[in-house]
């Protein structure tokens, strides 16, 4: 064809609006944490909220991927970490190149990945088979890797027991969102937080998690009242004048 026919066609615009994104405030985040403790998605929860990493990339983890030592003698230390370089996308890819990035995690996720590998590997040790390190750190009961509707499900469980939270209303995303947010609470520059959620920018940071940032244009008058005190500043450029001393 000459032409792409196409182009004629005035394209409807989209009836439904999607649903903003919101986060977990700090509260609700420990409730949550609390609500998966020992159950089998107690790994993904700790890790999306502790390392703001995508659904996608936490599905795609194999114990491979994940050192809970470290090198705590190495000069400098090297924390416990997982390499976040794939996701379960049709092209095993991340969705950008800045996305491939190893993240430090916590102790709080040391600690329940640890307790998710023993489940693991009895559960392994029961079925006949012999464990390997290529093996996906999240799976079902059965040993099976975890697709998107089985960890839906069992998110939704998991929030079913924390008081106040309603399943329907939240998303496995808001997990990320929350991560920026607790984050960017916390006093965390956004270029820092860009890095760490694997943003090619700090830009999309902005765009796509305005809400869950805090303003940033308060910070220059919050630094600068710890670095100048009012009594040393009052001696520097002398009393204040009021409008009643005025002539």
């Amino acid at each position: 064809m000459r032409r792409n026919v196409a182009t004629l066609v005035d394209t409807p615009s989209g009836k439904r609006r999607g649903r903003p994104s919101k986060s977990l405030t700090l509260e609700q985040a420990e409730a949550v944490l609390r609500a998966a403790k020992g159950s089998n998605l107690e790994a993904y929860v700790v890790l999306s909220l502790m390392t703001g990493a995508r659904t996608e990339e936490i599905r795609a983890l194999r114990w491979a991927d994940v050192d809970l030592d470290g090198e705590p003698d190495s000069n400098p230390p090297v924390l416990p970490h997982v390499d976040v370089w794939r996701s379960v996308r049709a092209h095993g890819d991340t969705k950008t190149e800045k996305s491939r990035r190893t993240l430090a995690v916590p102790q709080i996720a040391v600690d329940a990945l640890r307790a998710h590998q023993r489940v693991r590997l009895e559960t392994t040790r029961k079925s006949g088979r012999c464990s390997s390190r290529d093996d996906y750190v999240l799976t079902t009961r059965t040993g099976s890797q975890m697709d998107s509707a089985n960890v839906r499900r069992d998110f939704r469980a998991v929030l079913a027991k924390v008081d106040g939270l309603s399943p329907k209303d939240w998303t496995l995303r808001e997990q990320r969102h929350s991560f920026v947010s607790l984050l960017s609470d916390s006093g965390v520059a956004i270029e820092e937080i860009a890095r760490l959620a694997g943003h090619s920018s700090s830009r999309t940071t902005e765009v796509v998690y305005r809400k869950q940032l805090r303003p940033v244009l308060q910070t220059a008058a919050i630094v600068m009242d710890g670095i100048f005190s009012a009594g040393r500043l009052k001696q520097a450029i002398g009393p204040v004048v009021s409008e009643s001393d005025c002539v």
